[in-house]
């Protein structure tokens, strides 16, 4: 963790309030926008350490620790000096002293996101704010109308949220217990907490949290019992916020219900949904993706503050509130399937890399998944069999445009044949392609994404030939049925790092592979025969590669781990695991060619 006082050219100061101080810190050039951040129970300031460096570089970031935290000092008494209007009382001193004149921009986590959902929708801080994101701390005067409006029309399936909810809300029960919280703090829990995060939240090893943290989380106990059964009794009615709102869900949190969210937008019209799979402690785990998304969102509010038209913030797509301002990789992008999955994340809001070795394609790729939605697009030209082309092309990516956080290797050729007419240089060229190209992706991005750690997704394309043994395809059936296995592999070694894997078997889909596919053993003439004849019948099948495109991006949301496309697909790996003898019976008929 990085001590905010000692980064170069961090100010530090006192702000007066209420009768207590604020320690506050600032980083960054005060000339441009103002993004303050607000931490949540039981951290101090420090838990934005991650978020605030990166985000300095572009915006004037000042943090503080709430009352009682950290280097603050603490209400006397404790019981009332912990209210949201008194929480209020803090932040609107702390704007006036760091941006007088400007509206600033509020990030809040946990209960710094409760308060400042506080702070946006109450009158007196009216045109004082810019946009506000939330992440993993809802309001409380949300949160209590959703109560009552499941218990006033119980269903079934409103019951359930509201126990599912109870459930993951144990903890505020025990915070409203007398003694037994402050004793825990101070002994045991508070010396165990930090091995708690490590393996339960999988929070870096490091000297996060502060040293303050027992009398820290001793004195936050108040935020619940000042605040939670008064406003969840008798939520205000005018709690609607009067800036733009993007809200951050990490869908892993232990202790919040994505479902609490559901119809937000009555509450902030003006609203960006945005999702990631990780736990509750986001700004320590994925320290990288938040400072994207609180970027684009700045910038876009900015500039309509500015009365510039500001750029889109929401992308349109299906699974945009999930891949907007991710990075993906998609290799073999210059046509067919890669093409279709480089255009199907630009429209969820990716920034996408087009990646294949004819240039011209790969710079059409980028070209329109700009026009689709993609913030950011670029092409680079390789050959993935080639191993010193593709270190270079990872540290170019890594040096240039970030860690990826989705890499998916789809670049592939086919060779019919039968065995014996398949050559050895046949078989180097499928297997360098098909398989090393896979695997130099994995291991070169895949490491980056490891040495991150903060997850990830693989995606490798494999084909219903990796489980359809076929007596004219046996070069490209074990190149394929290889990616399968390598990414079983994988998937079980980088579980543990947040980093998912899923193999794709596409089926018969109609794309240009057929055009250029080789055929072992057959002349010129009757190669070109056999490509046409090919690519008639993948023409009458029909089947678009732009599915193909929807099931890499599903299952990447899902985290699945093997994905038969097609129904010929699907059929032949359900096959494969119930009735092998029959695919064995397939596999010696003549092809249709």
């Amino acid at each position: 963790m990085t001590d905010l006082t000692k980064i170069h050219g961090a100010r530090e100061r006192t702000v007066a309030t209420g009768g207590i101080e604020l320690c506050v810190v600032e980083l960054g050039d005060a000339a441009r926008p103002t993004v303050v951040l607000v931490h949540g129970y039981p951290d101090s300031k420090e838990v934005w350490s991650e978020v605030a460096t990166r985000l300095a570089d572009r915006f004037h970031v000042v943090l503080y620790d709430v009352r009682g935290m950290g280097r603050s000092t603490a209400p006397s008494p404790l019981r009332g000096g912990f209210t949201l209007e008194k929480l209020t009382d803090d932040f609107v001193a702390v704007i006036d002293a760091v941006s007088p004149d400007r509206p600033v921009h509020v990030v809040g986590h946990d209960w710094g996101s409760v308060q400042s959902w506080e702070f946006v929708t109450v009158k007196r801080t009216e045109g004082r704010i810019a946009s506000f994101t939330s992440m993993s701390g809802p309001s409380l005067d949300h949160f209590g109308h959703w109560i009552k409006q499941r218990m006033k029309r119980p269903t079934p399936r409103k019951v359930g949220q509201l126990l599912g909810q109870g459930a993951k809300s144990w903890y505020v029960y025990m915070l409203h217990t007398p003694v037994v919280p402050e004793l825990a703090w101070r002994g045991p829990l508070g010396k165990r907490w930090p091995k708690i995060l490590e393996r339960v939240e999988r929070v870096p090893a490091g000297d996060y949290p502060t040293a303050s943290l027992p009398t820290d989380a001793a004195h936050g106990a108040w935020l619940y019992r000042d605040n939670v059964r008064a406003r969840l009794t008798r939520p205000r009615e005018d709690a609607y916020a009067h800036a733009p709102v993007q809200l951050i869900t990490p869908l892993g949190d232990a202790f919040l219900s994505p479902r609490l969210y559901d119809q937000l937008e009555l509450w902030a019209p003006d609203l960006t949904r945005r999702s990631l799979p990780a736990k509750h402690w986001v700004p320590r785990t994925r320290p990288d993706q938040l400072t994207a998304w609180i970027g684009e969102f700045v910038t876009a509010h900015e500039a309509r503050e500015g009365g510039v038209p500001a750029r889109r913030a929401t992308p349109s797509g299906k699974y945009a509130d999930r891949f907007g301002g991710q990075l993906v990789l998609v290799t073999g992008a210059g046509s067919g399937i890669g093409r279709a999955t480089a255009f199907a994340f630009a429209e969820a809001g990716a920034r996408v890399i087009a990646v294949d070795r004819d240039a011209e394609s790969a710079a059409r790729t980028a070209e329109m998944a700009q026009l689709i939605g993609a913030p950011e697009a670029w092409a680079e030209t390789v050959d993935v069999s080639d191993e010193q082309a593709m270190e270079k092309l990872a540290e170019k990516v890594a040096a240039e445009y970030g860690v990826v956080d989705v890499l998916v290797n789809n670049a592939g050729i086919g060779l019919s044949g039968s065995f014996f007419d398949t050559t050895p240089e046949d078989w180097k060229k499928v297997l360098d392609v098909n398989l090393w190209g896979v695997i130099h992706g994995c291991r070169l991005f895949g490491k980056q994404m490891a040495d991150r750690g903060q997850g990830g997704h693989i995606v490798n394309t494999a084909s219903a030939a990796a489980f359809l043994p076929s007596k004219a395809l046996p070069a490209y059936s074990t190149s394929k049925a290889a990616v399968l296995m390598l990414s079983e592999c994988l998937r079980a070694e980088l579980a543990g790092q947040g980093i998912g894997v899923s193999a794709i078997c596409p089926g018969l889909v109609n794309t240009n592979i057929t055009a250029t596919a080789r055929f072992a053993g057959a002349d010129a003439e009757e190669e070109k025969r056999r490509q046409e004849k090919s690519s008639r019948l993948y023409g009458r099948r029909n089947y678009p590669p732009e599915k193909v495109a929807d099931a890499i991006l599903d299952a990447v949301v899902q985290n699945k781990a093997v994905v038969p496309v097609t129904p010929e697909a699907r059929g032949a790996h359900l096959m494969s695991r119930f009735t092998p003898r029959a695919l064995r019976a397939i596999a010696r008929m003549e092809p249709p060619l």
